[in-house]
């Protein structure tokens, strides 16, 4: 579990977490047997397998913390499943859930939605994320949003854009990870 004191803080208030997150790209196998993953335990067995495998190279992207500014920017400003517009809404937390209990989520988008997401990707930058950041109200947002804020989240964006240009042209699917 991801609980720095300040985590713990926010866990007794009952906020969400922001813990750190991790996106990988995953071949055709991986992808299949993750699918077919009949329970968590399964599911989390193969997330293991994925994570030992996977540290190098560009099959994954590590997104810290700031996976949950992303997510609203990307999004409509809200920390949440499925809100906002295709395909910007599944880059971080879209796509299908693969993980039930609420430790641990696991989110799934197959090789198309990739292409779509990176595509989608390519044309936001800097004053994009900042006009986001200024005009989006965040609701239970643990981050201060001041310019230091905005300047970790934006340190972020441009290796999500690269994972998923690699990821689209390597024809992968990719899942989302994080712990709460």
């Amino acid at each position: 579990m991801c609980l720095d004191p300040a985590d713990r803080i926010f866990a007794e208030q009952g906020t969400p977490m922001a813990c750190r997150a991790v996106i990988f790209a995953l071949d055709t196998k991986d992808a299949e047997r993750l699918l077919a993953a009949e329970d968590d335990g399964e599911v989390m067995a193969l997330i293991e397998e994925i994570e030992e495998e996977s540290w190098t190279g560009d099959h994954y992207v590590a997104l810290d913390k700031s996976w949950d500014a992303l997510h609203r920017c990307l999004t409509d400003g809200d920390l949440a499943f499925g809100n906002g517009d295709y395909p910007l809404s599944h880059a971080i937390l879209g796509g299908r859930l693969l993980h039930d209990e609420d430790d641990y989520i696991v989110s799934y988008v197959d090789p198309d939605q990739v292409r779509e997401i990176a595509a989608a990707l390519a044309t936001l930058d800097e004053p994009w994320l900042r006009e986001r950041f200024s005009t989006l109200t965040f609701d239970d947002y643990q981050g201060t949003g001041d310019e230091d804020d905005i300047t970790y989240t934006l340190a972020f964006l441009p290796d999500l854009k690269d994972f998923y240009r690699t990821a689209a042209a390597n024809g992968r699917a990719a899942i989302f990870t994080v712990d709460q």
